[in-house]
């Protein structure tokens, strides 16, 4: 019997290990591509691979979330300015139109010597190409005082979803003339104008709820993604609400105590109501347990996004080590169709054409007053290359950044369908 939509869930009785293992009869045998994370890289290669392969290739995507939330976009809900049901996306179309099978469940092993994945109910998938596209993860103690359990008490909100919805929440009921603290991260980190965003959105909120509370930004980098930009527009919006710690002033020396909501920085203790820690971050764990990353990140081949450890296994987006892009929605976008053009044409024979890559980050400051970051880029020998590069400029006209936030709006109407279908 025929499926164009085919759903099983971790321990469902409808795929069994036996099944999902055994090669194909000789004559019906199609390649197989496992897809290991939904998110952005993901779902945008599997939807590539199977829209354009035209059924010629089987392909599964392991996500255990019925529904992605986009993290781009996320800081303008905490802002106010988007609901949270907006950036929330299903996979239906991918199964129901593409005939992607959706395992929902995680991966939690990878035997690249077998060419399987081992699933967290113990079922096995079989696999001729595999992408893995994960995301991030947190480092351990990264943030001493720290760790995923804080996390319901000092959100990080850096992956989309109930981490958001605290932040805002906590944001919302902090008292008359209180102190909303972020702990910012180190580089790499995922979309890097993230967190400067978000503490624009966290001063327009307070401003027209709470005008006499402060924002403590503790930050361990000398600089950031549009700082300029961000700081021209605190001034001109915020103006005495925001106060940045960098590392010369102790921001690369921070603690936290999430019981007593104390941070310590440089010795110094500051008694907060709301902290939002964003901790040094890695590749998501089954990258790590697939042993194709060196240190926190995997490193790729530039012109396929191939990992350098083996050829048949992909990694994209967040969690790859590939040169000048930044970690961003739209350059996994970006990467997972010049991923998913190279596994075509290794499975199928089609045509593959030299991979371009281009990315671009719009953050929004206040009511109307977006900006935005981006390049092109092309791959060499050593890594993804930015050969052109553009950013919005300080100074600019209320109409041209009025222009520049509704690209943006036009950019996620369009990346979102681009990926879901």
């Amino acid at each position: 019997m025929a499926h164009n939509r085919r759903t099983f869930l971790g321990g469902a009785a409808a795929f069994t290990a036996a099944t999902l293992a055994a090669p194909a009869v000789i004559g019906q045998a199609k390649p197989r591509v496992v897809v290991i994370g939904g998110g952005t890289g993901g779902a945008t290669c599997a939807r590539y691979i199977a829209k354009d392969s035209d059924g010629a290739i089987d392909v599964t995507l392991v996500e255990p979330n019925a529904t992605y939330y986009t993290c781009y976009f996320s800081n303008l809900y905490i802002g106010g300015f988007r609901t949270f049901e907006s950036l929330a996306h299903s996979y239906d179309k991918l199964t129901g139109e593409y005939g992607i099978t959706l395992a929902q469940t995680t991966a939690e092993g990878v035997d690249r010597d077998a060419k399987t994945v081992t699933l967290a109910s113990g079922e096995v998938l079989s696999y001729d190409r595999l992408v893995i596209a994960p995301g991030i993860d947190f480092r351990d103690g990264a943030v001493p005082g720290w760790d995923l359990a804080a996390a319901e008490i000092m959100p990080h909100a850096y992956k989309a979803g109930p981490q958001t919805q605290l932040l805002k929440a906590q944001i919302e009921a902090m008292p008359e003339g209180g102190v909303f603290c972020m702990v910012a991260p180190p580089n790499p980190y995922r979309c890097p104008p993230g967190p400067y965003e978000r503490i624009s959105m966290v001063a327009h909120v307070l401003r027209e709820r709470n005008p006499t509370a402060k924002i403590l930004l503790v930050d361990p980098k000398e600089k950031f993604s549009k700082q300029a930009l961000f700081e021209e527009g605190w001034q001109k919006h915020y103006s005495g609400m925001i106060e940045r710690i960098g590392p010369d002033f102790g921001g690369a020396n921070v603690s936290v105590r999430p019981d007593t909501m104390e941070v310590e920085i440089d010795g110094t203790v500051e008694k907060v109501d709301v902290c939002n820690v964003i901790p040094g971050q890695q590749a998501g764990r089954i990258a790590h347990v697939a042993g194709v990353t060196e240190g926190d990140w995997a490193p790729v081949d530039p012109f396929s996004m191939a990992t350098k450890a083996d050829e048949n296994v992909y990694v994209l987006g967040d969690a790859s080590a590939q040169g000048d892009m930044p970690k961003s929605g739209f350059s996994a976008n970006s990467q997972a169709k010049v991923a998913a053009m190279h596994i075509r044409g290794a499975l199928t024979g089609s045509r593959v054409f030299p991979a371009k890559y281009s990315n671009t980050c719009w953050s929004l400051i206040d009511t109307e007053d977006g900006i935005k970051v981006g390049a092109s880029y092309e791959p060499t020998e050593e890594k993804i290359a930015s050969v052109s590069s553009f950013i919005s400029q300080t100074g600019e006209d209320a109409a041209l950044r009025k222009v520049t936030f509704e690209e943006s709006l036009g950019w996620y109407a369009g990346i979102t369908a681009d990926i879901f279908g």
